[in-house]
């Protein structure tokens, strides 16, 4: 498989997921602003960080589930930034929701495939644990540009960053699931 396959066979693991949790819960995540949303992806990545560290958890679920929860919870970010956060969540149903999760894989896809052309496929020569650091970093390089309220001088903005932490997560998810 290539990376553009690996990369669908990944993301429609992860798709399958949001619509199952869409099924159970709707678009509860509708009321969510992007910084939470940032927040909620610091929490996973900082998990992950600290079973890459300690090398053991105590919940009894690995790095997998949390990259997965990366990636749906940027794609969830993309979504917000795009269409504003709701006062219910009734607002979108789920299918809709879903037609908006394929748009902003598709457009994360496409920049990661630009990107791994320009690169070569470095990632594949990186280890797991430097996606959580590249992730973190992301996150708190999101953080700054929403403190700032997307004032900034040079830098890409908040969607640039969650789209690059989805990619990141994937890159993860790859090498978990298909090896070095």
């Amino acid at each position: 498989m290539d990376t553009k396959e690996q990369f669908e066979q990944v993301l429609n693991e992860c798709r399958t997921l949001f619509a199952k949790k869409l099924h159970d819960y709707g678009a509860a995540w509708r009321i969510m602003r992007p910084s939470s949303i940032t927040d909620q992806i610091y929490i996973k990545a900082n998990r992950i960080r600290s079973i890459e560290t300690k090398g053991v958890t105590l919940v009894g679920e690995g790095i997998r589930p949390e990259f997965i929860g990366i990636v749906n919870y940027a794609l969830i970010g993309l979504i917000q930034l795009e269409l504003g956060y709701a006062d219910s969540t009734d607002d979108m149903t789920p299918e809709q929701a879903l037609e908006h999760y394929d748009k902003h894989a598709q457009e994360t896809l496409e920049l990661m495939l630009r990107k791994n052309h320009d690169y070569d496929e470095a990632w594949r020569s990186m280890r797991v644990s430097s996606y959580t650091d590249l992730i973190l970093m992301k996150i708190f390089r999101t953080k700054q540009i929403e403190a700032l309220e997307g004032g900034t001088l040079v830098s890409e903005g908040v969607d640039a960053n969650y789209m690059d932490m989805m990619n990141y997560a994937v890159f993860g998810l790859i090498k978990l699931t298909f090896g070095e």
